[in-house]
């Protein structure tokens, strides 16, 4: 049911991109909406920025336990 890690991978930075182009493409105000919580600019921007920070993290802590079971 859930679909591949290489498939979301691919998938996730295409939607957020798709994401993006919507936002910059329907609202007006596309550089000062995207402060504010409730515009989807704000989040089209939030999205791309988290999924390799939270990559980054996950692996930083799956390594941690692998030196730690390790040594």
């Amino acid at each position: 049911a859930l679909p591949s890690l290489p498939t979301l991978a691919v998938l996730v930075p295409l939607l957020s991109l798709a994401g993006l182009f919507y936002s910059a493409s329907v609202d007006e105000t596309f550089p000062q909406g995207c402060t504010s919580t409730s515009s989807l600019c704000f989040y089209s921007l939030l999205l791309p920025v988290t999924v390799p920070v939270y990559v980054f993290f996950h692996l930083w802590t799956w390594m941690g336990i692998k030196l730690f079971q390790h040594n």
